[in-house]
């Protein structure tokens, strides 16, 4: 049993799981065909560059429409959006995370500064990172960011700009860090948390996911196992347990969808963490080669074994291969 309160061993392994799990999934992201996954990348192990065509890219029937000049977050990368075949994350290295989680270390380097946590300074943040060329080189960018600076560019507040109902799994890697790293005070942990997400990820179903997350990773990080972590809870009404025998590409596409959805991508986690408790790199790799949103799943999963296992659950290799590896805020 750890101590009562979550030391450092353990959130630098929740933090460095996040974007590990991200970071090797990134490649293969968004894959549905996992034959044409296996047959571009085989079994993936350690962090590889994508390559076009993306067989199952769309985006080309992706768009956004700047309402003004200041709303512009496409940049460069605009030429690429209603092209066939276009990898979402073609640009990226190697090792290096997608625009969610690079996000999430604009966070944490904000903190790191700041030494305190400022909705607004974190929106503006947002602002600048967006809305200046070069500061990424990632293609896509999800939807909530499309529809937070199209009410931007209308001249909307800030705290106001991410009202819309959400409901993917890549928001939580927004508020991963803010529990982590605020988990010495659980209930404000969650508070804040969660108050973060509804910045950009607004909804009722966001919050109901990440709420479920938000408890049992802070139980996990107070050293409660896994199983009851999981297990004592409401999974969307599902009986995790009784899938645990399955394969896992017959429990990720004919139980539940790899997409990016909450009440299909949440079980998939959990179901893995539960699956793999004893592995995590095999659940970061079991993950990666179910396809989907498999870096939006890859990023929670990565956090919740982070938490049991402490940084030691890491491959050296995985570690130091994070082409922007976390910093770690001294508050």
């Amino acid at each position: 049993m750890k101590a009562n309160y979550p030391d450092e061993e353990h959130i630098k392994g929740a933090i460095y799981g996040m974007f590990i799990g991200d970071a090797l999934a990134m490649p293969v992201h968004w894959y549905y065909d996992r034959k044409a996954l296996k047959r571009d990348y085989g079994r993936v192990t350690a962090y590889l560059a994508p390559k076009n065509p993306h067989p199952d890219s769309i985006l080309w029937r992706s768009s956004y429409t700047p309402p003004n000049r200041a709303a512009d977050i496409l940049h460069e990368q605009a030429r690429y959006w209603g092209q066939r075949g276009i990898h979402y994350h073609q640009f990226l290295k190697a090792g290096e995370n997608t625009l969610n989680v690079k996000l999430a270390r604009e966070w944490l380097m904000l903190m790191d500064r700041n030494k305190s946590y400022l909705p607004l300074s974190w929106l503006e943040l947002l602002v600048w990172f967006m809305t200046t060329p070069g500061t990424h080189r990632d293609t896509y960018v999800e939807e909530y960011l499309r529809y937070f600076f199209t009410e931007y560019g209308k001249g909307k507040a800030l705290r106001d700009c991410g009202r819309r109902d959400e409901n993917h799994i890549g928001g939580l890697s927004l508020f991963l860090p803010v529990l982590i790293l605020f988990a010495k005070n659980r209930d404000e942990a969650r508070k804040t948390a969660l108050q973060h997400l509804a910045l950009t990820h607004g909804g009722p179903a966001m919050a109901r996911g990440g709420g479920l997350i938000a408890d049992i990773l802070l139980d996990l990080l107070y050293g409660i196992s896994l199983k009851e972590a999981i297990l004592s809870r409401s999974i969307y009404n599902h009986n995790l347990e009784n899938l645990l025998d399955f394969p896992d590409l017959i429990v990720v596409g004919r139980h539940f969808s790899p997409a990016c959805y909450l009440k299909e991508a949440i079980p998939v986690t959990l179901y893995l963490a539960l699956k793999y408790a004893e592995d995590p790199s095999g659940a970061l790799i079991a993950t990666t080669m179910c396809g989907g949103d498999n870096a939006g799943r890859g990023a929670v999963l990565g956090a919740l074994l982070g938490a049991v296992h402490g940084i030691s659950a890491w491959p050296e290799h995985w570690v130091n291969g994070l082409v922007d590896p976390p910093p770690f805020p001294v508050l």
